[in-house]
């Protein structure tokens, strides 16, 4: 091994991690974007159209996921506690796995029209992850300490708001729905939804974590 190889080794990868993480953030809004097409629309074909791109920005999502584990592999010096990057590479991860989850679901069960709160979700997601995405711009720069904070208390402020839509939308299934296929796909669907706005607020605390440490 080379003097200049050593020598990279030892390099803090600034220029490495934060980028990830930005493209991540990104990576988030578009999928978030794309399920709020989905429950916007009764087209069949287009919703199969929009699960497919879904899906695809969900592998997109594994391939940064991927890429940070490599370069903690990679890197003896880290800009912050490699636990804590592996736990904020990790809860972006579920993010994306639970946005396309929410698809995937809508398209299995052949669920034809979002309910009204499925809808009111789907904002919410969107809501949160453009959160999200400021605070992962801002980390890399942690001067701005009250940006991050900010994001991370709407983040909370939007999965309180979505935790109470889904409690609220599954009492009226169990009350007014009579088909119990039918209340079944649509539970599943919402849980799913309400399950990325709890794994937002998950990216919050990571977010948070590394803040208290590094402030």
């Amino acid at each position: 091994m080379s003097l200049n190889s050593i020598f990279q080794y030892f390099v803090p990868k600034d220029k490495k991690f934060f980028p990830l993480f930005e493209q991540a953030g990104a990576n988030l809004i578009d999928m978030a974007k794309l399920l709020k097409e989905n429950v916007n629309t009764t087209d069949l074909d287009h919703r199969k159209s929009l699960s497919k791109k879904l899906e695809d920005l969900e592998h997109v999502g594994d391939n940064i996921t991927h890429q940070i584990h490599l370069e903690l592999g990679r890197n003896f010096i880290t800009p912050f506690d490699r636990e804590d990057i592996h736990a904020l590479a990790s809860s972006l991860d579920d993010v994306a796995d639970f946005i396309h989850g929410a698809s995937n679901r809508m398209q299995l069960y052949q669920v034809e029209r979002a309910t009204d709160p499925m809808i009111e979700l789907a904002d919410l997601i969107l809501e949160a992850t453009e959160h999200v995405a400021k605070a992962l711009f801002e980390l890399k720069d942690l001067k701005n300490i009250r940006n991050i904070t900010d994001s991370c208390v709407r983040i909370n402020s939007v999965e309180n708001k979505a935790d109470y839509i889904f409690d609220k939308a599954v009492a009226d299934l169990f009350e007014y729905e009579k088909d119990a296929i039918s209340l079944i796909k649509n539970k599943e669907v919402l849980s799913a939804m309400e399950d990325a706005t709890d794994k937002c607020e998950d990216v919050a605390n990571v977010l948070e974590s590394i803040l208290v440490k590094n402030a």
